[in-house]
């Protein structure tokens, strides 16, 4: 029996997975942002849970905090995330993007790394084909995209921001025993857009998204496989995974890009990480 977190637990791809792996005999540990949803969910599949606003690094670092309690952590699966609206900067002073979608994963995997060393952990980080169509024009030097924002290159940008962050810990923590991977979940019918008036909300949240999107349930299980599956014989560390293949990254990086994010990420939260 595993030890599974889950954050964006209380919805979509994370509460089909969790309820998935509850199934297959796992202990499963629900992270979400919404206290009455997150409880729903935890007395149904009668497991425990923490609560989190990813807007808010304070409460990255009080669950931080929580998570820490657990004797072991087999799999942190940093699933929480979201596509905005318009540019809004966050009570810690960065784009709510990037932060939501980047740097609060970033920081919870960093305050847990003693934990996750010691326990061999994988680390799943749920990204996005967006990376590809929106992603390219990431700027280490604008990470709070001050010029040109748009909700669909901030979600591109700091989706392609999760894969360059997945192959930097590998680089930097395989050797410990971390596992990193990223996958594409696919198009899924569930709340994701609801914060945006953007036009990812329309194709989300209308009758049409039935023709073009997949339900929670079967995006659901390509998480669980990385959970379940083997490093190294199942899925390759340091990947991005679309379905059971690897996904083709259209942003060209010799790794000094991936150094750079970690580098100006720690930066960032360097505040909550004493």
């Amino acid at each position: 029996m595993q030890t599974i977190v889950i954050t964006g637990a209380s919805d979509g791809i994370g509460a089909a997975a969790a309820r998935q792996l509850k199934t297959g005999g796992h202990r499963v540990v629900l992270v979400g942002r919404s206290p009455a949803k997150t409880e729903a969910l935890a007395r149904e599949i009668d497991a425990p849970f923490h609560v989190a606003d990813y807007a808010r690094l304070s409460e990255v670092k009080r669950l931080a905090g929580e998570l820490a309690a657990y004797e072991r952590i087999d799999v942190l699966a940093n699933n929480a995330g979201g596509i905005m609206g318009p540019r809004t900067v966050t009570e810690d002073g960065f784009e709510k993007t990037f932060q939501v979608n980047h740097l609060a994963g970033f920081l919870l995997t960093r305050l847990l790394m003693d934990r996750l060393a010691a326990s061999d952990a994988r680390v799943i980080q749920t990204s996005s084909f967006a990376a590809n169509v929106w992603g390219r024009g990431l700027d280490v030097d604008d990470l709070n995209q001050t010029r040109g924002y748009s909700p669909t290159s901030a979600y591109g940008r700091s989706k392609l921001a999760n894969i360059l962050f997945t192959r930097e810990l590998d680089r930097r923590h395989r050797a410990d025993g971390i596992a990193a991977v990223a996958f594409h979940p696919g198009f899924v019918r569930s709340n994701f857009a609801e914060d945006t008036t953007f036009f990812m909300r329309w194709f989300y949240h209308t009758p049409l998204r039935y023709l073009a999107t997949i339900s929670p349930e079967t995006s659901a299980r390509r998480l669980v496989a990385l959970c379940e599956g083997a490093p190294g014989r199942d899925w390759q560390p340091g990947e991005v995974y679309l379905k059971r293949a690897r996904m083709p990254v259209a942003f060209r990086d010799d790794g000094s890009v991936a150094r750079a994010l970690w580098e100006r990420s720690e930066d960032m939260v360097a505040p909550f990480l004493g």
